[in-house]
């Protein structure tokens, strides 16, 4: 048994649907194990589209199995609308390939409207969510006071478990001046539902521990990047959980002696979503060139993501936090046709050079990046599958890039496509 957890190792939207989906040919079981439906993952399969929010990117894959684990937060409508929408494409969902961990936590309406609500009042000192209700959701389960997969059972417990809900999130929305929120529709709502989730519902860390036994694969996949860890990440810019490798035990209820290889997923340039410090941010024509030639635009939220120039300090810091193994470069593609190109080394902050990201928010907007430049390759280098066949000069800022993070690449993703990935070393 092997077993392979994958996390992105910058603020997201590196490219993990694409690689998961590519490693999960290999794999048995799919495990999504943090994060919400704030997560997207496109997969490009046959020319088809396939963006994912909650169901594991394996789900596409026939004969895997694929599970999210308790330490997803779960929008239980949108998990059906989603099941929904990926069974009119022809993928096959049902209780035999998709398991829902019983101890998940539920996204309900309330956490939603209080999202929206603190996001508006923040004012310049917005977070940037997705504003779906993942922040409350995850602080109603550190709080003891959520409503879990479970709770569906018992229109008793479920009565009980929204009234301890509601006697907090009223309080606050009564202080905002807002109207209270009505327990018995949502619990008539939610009971019409419970009989479509609760098909799916097992508990996984058992289910996991049946598949070790018998010699599974398993791969897990992590939704959102390093970066936005609430403990390791750019806080308070982050999103509400730990996006970190180590959560991948956590989040589904197996022993981190489980995980034998820790891939991070690693665009050849750097991209955020939202508020926040970002070094090598570009607020110029590359940077447009950039967004536009890597289509870079929210999965779930359309939004355009910031831009900006491989940043190898902040990799180099996730790699040794995360305990990554190998490194996926993904959109290597992008960078095709620029003349030059740059790679932050090290930052400048009150004229002291510095190799690390500070963990004060006011010094992690200060930070200057030093770049080391490299001549660019002026040729394509889409759907290139032989690191041989890439041009001389997209091969030295590989081997750069490389030997600066202290990390081993692994593969290299030159399209969008399932098939265009240069392989270096299997991870399974």
């Amino acid at each position: 048994m092997k077993s392979v957890v994958v996390v992105g190792s910058q603020w997201g939207d590196e490219g993990k649907g694409k690689i998961v989906d590519w490693l999960s040919s290999q794999a048995d079981i799919i495990v999504r194990f943090q994060g919400g439906h704030n997560a997207g993952h496109t997969l490009v399969i046959d020319g088809v589209i396939y963006k994912l929010r909650l169901l594991p990117s394996g789900i596409v894959r026939k004969n895997k199995i694929s599970i999210i684990g308790n330490g997803v937060v779960v929008d239980p409508w949108a998990l059906l609308e989603e099941i929904k929408e990926i069974k009119s494409k022809g993928v096959k969902v049902d209780e035999n390939n998709l398991i829902l961990s019983e101890s998940a936590n539920l996204i309900l309406p309330f956490h939603k409207e209080m999202d929206e609500i603190r996001e508006d009042a923040a004012g310049k000192s917005k977070i940037g969510t997705t504003r779906r209700g993942i922040g409350p959701a995850y602080e109603d389960k550190i709080g003891r006071r959520s409503i879990r997969v479970m709770d569906l059972v018992s229109e008793k417990d479920l009565d009980n478990r929204l009234e301890i809900a509601l006697i907090h999130h009223n309080s606050i929305r009564k202080g905002l001046g807002k109207k209270i929120f009505k327990k018995d529709k949502l619990k008539k709502d939610l009971l019409k539902i419970a009989p479509e989730i609760l098909k799916f519902s097992q508990p996984v860390w058992k289910k996991i521990d049946e598949y070790k036994t018998k010699g599974k694969k398993i791969l897990f996949e992590g939704a959102q990047g390093i970066l936005l860890d609430v403990d390791h990440g750019t806080y308070p810019f982050v999103t509400s959980s730990n996006t970190v490798a180590s959560s991948a035990a956590t989040g589904s209820g197996c022993g981190p002696n489980t995980i034998n290889y820790v891939l991070g997923i690693t665009k050849a340039y750097t991209t955020r979503v939202g508020a926040g410090p970002f070094p090598t941010e570009l607020k110029d024509s590359i940077g447009e060139k950039l967004g536009t030639k890597g289509k870079e635009f929210g999965t779930v939220t359309s939004r355009k993501r910031r831009c900006g120039w491989f940043d190898g300090v902040l990799v180099r810091q996730t790699i040794k936090i995360s305990g990554i193994n190998g490194i996926a470069l993904t959109k290597l593609d992008v960078l095709d046709e620029l003349d030059e190109i740059k790679m932050c080394i090290a930052y400048e902050i009150d004229g002291k050079k510095i190799d690390y990201l500070p963990a004060a928010a006011a010094d992690q907007l200060r930070v200057k990046p030093i770049y080391k430049i490299f001549k660019g390759w002026k040729s394509s280098t889409q759907g290139i599958r032989e690191f041989d066949k890439l041009p001389e000069n997209a091969k030295i800022y590989v081997k750069e890039l490389e030997k600066f993070i202290q990390a081993k690449i692994s593969s290299i993703s030159t399209s969008a496509e399932r098939k265009d990935t240069i392989l270096i070393e299997n991870v399974f």
